[in-house]
């Protein structure tokens, strides 16, 4: 078995608590080469950790013998990094979202193309067991489609990554912080065509390019699994201080709808984020756990009635993590040419819907009135 010499881009929670230990436990696929992250912190601890070579400077990390990069870096420096990684001829593993503008992602195709590359996107929901099952018990059609519905509430990661050992990167120079700051607003300025204040660039960067990004991806498979064409955006709204976003799509000329909200609720303890579809006589519900909470099977329910008799099926299909299925899906694409599950193109529709929100929210909440008033 051929085994893929790679280095990590970005050494932070993710990278600790998923990434670098499960890209060690596929020992026969992965080999690490180095980490590079600018946090000395950072570095000491994942060299002391887990004994591997650890670089302040991403060029040393591109001057090892490396086939792929894993990219899991702050949200604005996939785009220049995914670049470099392809003008070296590396395999590419990015996080999402893979880059804001859609212009930018269509760079990162071109790139892509001309290197003749594997570019994955790091939607793990998409390796979910249950998810694939999901796809294949599909309880209706796109003729029987009404409703799709996805709710998130979500206090962040600390309840769930406190009995992990990792550490945080509290050192990294003020400099690059802002510069990162800087190509955020840059790149979001450039992805959406209105103007958003600093609460909506919140919001925007948070609770839709980082949160929802998974849920819509994922409802985005389902679709596609139906047939169902691209909808209209027919609503949507960033608020509580950009912890919260919502989205409405019309689907099927008006036959069904689409709508999704993501709440960041910081101190409560409490997770849930429910996918839901609505066919004429039935429903198909996966409920999420946490995603630091590996092998905790996502609960797929299936709900049908004959009359007034309900029969409900729980369906679950192992233990298998995603996490560490995406990284199997990833190998298994740059030796074996197998499909690549999450590509660019994905990201690239994913983000195209998020924009769409930004801008109506943009457009609209200025317009807002109170129930009761009169236009």
């Amino acid at each position: 078995m051929r085994r893929l010499k790679v280095g990590v881009i970005g050494a932070g929670g993710i990278a600790q608590i998923e990434h670098i230990p499960n890209l060690l436990r596929l020992k026969q696929q992965f080999e690490i080469l180095g980490v590079f992250d600018p946090s000395a912190t950072v570095r000491n601890f994942i060299a002391t950790q887990y004994e591997l070579a650890t670089f302040d400077d991403l060029e040393l990390l591109f001057a090892q013998k490396l086939d792929a990069v894993f990219i899991t870096s702050p949200d604005p420096l996939h785009y220049e990094q995914i670049i470099a990684a392809f003008s070296r001829g590396l395999h590419v593993f990015c996080e999402k979202p893979l880059c804001y503008a859609g212009a930018d992602i269509q760079a990162v195709i071109g790139a892509r193309d001309k290197a003749a590359k594997v570019l994955q996107v790091g939607y793990m929901k998409r390796f979910d067991p249950s998810y694939e099952a999901a796809i294949a018990r599909m309880p209706g059609s796109a003729k029987t489609l009404r409703y799709v519905s996805i709710e998130v509430n979500d206090p962040d990661a600390w309840p769930f990554i406190q009995h992990h050992s990792w550490i945080r990167g509290e050192d990294v120079p003020p400099d690059l912080i802002a510069t990162a700051q800087e190509k955020q607003r840059q790149q979001i300025t450039r992805a959406v065509k209105t103007p958003l204040d600093a609460v909506s660039l919140r919001g925007f960067a948070g609770a839709y390019s980082s949160a929802l990004v998974h849920d819509v991806n994922a409802v985005h498979g389902l679709l596609d699994a139906l047939g169902v064409p691209p909808g209209e955006i027919v609503g949507a709204h960033l608020f509580a201080g950009g912890d919260g976003g919502q989205g409405a799509v019309r689907l099927l000329g008006g036959q069904a709808m689409w709508s999704m909200v993501h709440l960041t609720v910081p101190k409560l303890a409490d997770y849930c984020e429910r996918i839901t579809l609505f066919f004429d006589d039935a429903s198909l519900q996966l409920e999420f756990p946490s995603p630091y909470l590996n092998h905790q099977p996502t609960k797929l329910t299936i709900t049908t009635s004959d009359g007034h008799i309900l029969h409900r099926e729980d369906i679950r299909s192992g233990y298998a993590e995603a996490f560490i299925e995406e990284l199997k899906g990833f190998w298994s694409a740059v030796v074996e040419g197998t499909p690549v599950r999450n590509t660019a193109e994905h990201a690239a529709r994913d983000m195209a819907l998020l924009c769409g929100f930004a801008e109506w929210h943009s457009l609209h909440t200025p317009h807002a009135q109170s129930y009761g008033e009169t236009p």
